[in-house]
């Protein structure tokens, strides 16, 4: 890892070179950022997270939280769409495919950046500066390598044949590799369309079970006092979800669906049209090409996989899903444990923060 990182660096591009990204950059951008599951040890070890239930009561670093997240959750969408604008071919030029691709991405952030906070969340609590950088420069990275990738860029993974072109053409390949080429993008579309659906659901039931409390509490008078919040009546009003539904068995069922979500956008990249495709279908467009990745190990089963059955790996799909299972993993145990001291073993009945009746998790 050393080693990957410190070559990463000694060769790092010009910034320019990253608006939009060359395919030095391409690389460069993907091999930093497909490490990132090693920096969650710390999030592993290290219950401090002030945001959300955890946030610090009083900082001088904190931001008013629907403008923090909706900050740290715009960069996103704003970084790719600004990425395709200025490549080429540009956004409305490529492929169908790319821009559904694009398009699903840009959904998800629209709902997480702007309808979730401003008019879904009861109240945000303020969110300190560090968890806002720390997401910027997250939502940085993927949305950069994902702009390189849907834009046409192909990169070589050392130790394997994939690729984009070759797995979609190639004569060698297994004779029902185009029918999965053709499946798998359908259901993958299909799965991220149930993962954002239930994402957005188990969010909404939390937003709608924090409203009711406050509606009992004011109706049986039971706090003379004004809300801590100031004017929000919902600041810092947290309640157990009931054990019914997508919470029988878990507490963190949103969580459980944005995996869904983004498993569904890599299994519909496997389509992304790579530029030199097109130049094997006969068109004019060059192949772009980009550095060889020398893969980090938990990228490798992928890599396996899409070697055996020939079919292109969307690797920045696919560091997309790993990674933000990485980040919330660690969120999701530290917020059971949360519940637990909250509201007790009995609140929480037992019930996983991600996996089903499991305590630890």
């Amino acid at each position: 890892m050393g080693t990957a990182l410190s070559t990463s660096w000694a060769s790092l591009p010009p910034i320019a070179e990253f608006y939009p990204p060359t395919p030095a950059a391409y690389t460069t951008v993907v091999t930093v950022f497909q490490y990132f599951p090693v920096f969650t040890i710390l999030q592993w070890l290290l219950s401090w997270h002030p945001a959300g239930k955890t946030s610090l009561k009083s900082s001088i670093f904190n931001i008013p939280g629907r403008v923090a997240w909706c900050a740290m959750e715009i960069v996103g969408p704003v970084n790719l769409l600004y990425n395709l604008s200025q490549s080429t071919p540009s956004l409305t030029e490529l492929p169908a495919i790319n821009q559904l691709v694009a398009a699903l991405y840009c959904i998800h952030y629209a709902n997480r950046a702007v309808i979730s906070p401003f008019f879904s969340a009861p109240s945000m609590s303020p969110i300190h500066v560090f968890v806002i950088v720390s997401a910027m420069s997250f939502n940085w990275f993927n949305s950069s390598g994902l702009a390189a990738w849907l834009s046409g860029y192909e990169i070589p993974i050392a130790g394997y044949r994939i690729s984009g072109a070759s797995a979609l053409v190639s004569s060698s390949m297994p004779s029902d590799s185009l029918s999965l080429v053709q499946i798998l993008p359908v259901v993958g579309t299909a799965v991220f369309i149930i993962g954002m659906a239930g994402n957005i659901y188990s969010e909404t039931a939390l937003f709608r079970l924090r409203r009711e409390e406050v509606e009992k509490r004011v109706e049986k008078k039971s706090d003379d006092k004004a809300p801590a919040g100031g004017a929000n009546k919902f600041h810092k009003v947290y309640v157990i979800p009931p054990v019914q539904g997508v919470f029988r068995s878990i507490l963190y069922p949103h969580y459980v669906f944005e995996w869904l979500e983004w498993t569904g956008f890599a299994l519909a990249g496997v389509a992304v049209f790579p530029l030199s495709l097109s130049t094997k279908l006969g068109t004019a467009t060059s192949a772009v090409v980009a550095p060889p990745l020398q893969p980090a190990p938990w990228i490798v089963p992928a890599a396996w996989v899409a070697d055996r059955f020939g079919v292109p790996l969307p690797l920045p799909a696919v560091l997309f899903v790993i990674n933000a299972i990485a980040n919330m993993l660690p969120h999701a145990r530290w917020g059971r444990k949360w519940y637990v001291e909250k509201f007790g073993d009995k609140g929480v009945a037992g019930r996983g923060a991600v996996v089903p009746w499991c305590q630890w998790m």
